[in-house]
């Protein structure tokens, strides 16, 4: 199969190209065929002596060092204070299970204040009613049971919480 001579032209401009890329670098490097170091060869006693002449030079722009008086650190971390005062925790956790027209939620009040609590039932069909329970009082450390139903499928159930 013969190459067609638009391929053989792309492929010239393609390796002229790509050598118009390699050149910068071949002309940079030094005379002897080594490769230049980076920052990162730079020897730690370099750095230090470099900074030394910058003192002597200016010293009123002396660069930044961090150094440590071991005296200065105290044996016991230092005393946290209290966090801010949040919001109050209120409200019984429930636990909400649907099964087919019947919904069920089982709270559980784990503070000190008195929760009211009412199931909402939103019922699947337009022409189902939905529910809502009537306020009903879980005090401290106290359980119950809300249930609810459907004529047909239940779309969703959530428990809401209100203070005496």
């Amino acid at each position: 199969m013969r190459a067609r001579r638009s391929r053989a032209v792309s492929l010239l401009v393609t390796s002229v190209v790509l050598t118009g890329f390699l050149v910068p670098g071949a002309v940079a490097q030094p005379d002897g065929g080594e490769p230049v170091p980076g920052p990162e060869a730079v020897a730690p006693a370099v750095v230090e002596q470099a900074a030394d002449r910058a003192v002597e030079q200016a010293p009123d722009r002396a660069p930044d060092r961090a150094v440590v008086d071991l005296d200065e650190i105290s044996a016991e971390p230092p005393v946290r204070t209290a966090p801010p005062a949040g919001a109050e925790l209120f409200g019984a956790d429930c636990d909400t299970v649907i099964e087919g027209s019947q919904v069920t939620a089982t709270c559980h009040n784990a503070y000190p204040e008195t929760d009211l609590l009412r199931l909402h039932v939103e019922c699947d069909r337009w022409w189902d009613v939905d529910a809502d329970s009537a306020a009903t009082a879980v005090g401290p450390a106290g359980r119950i049971e809300l249930t609810s139903r459907c004529w047909k499928e239940v779309r969703s159930a959530w428990v809401t919480h209100q203070r005496p």
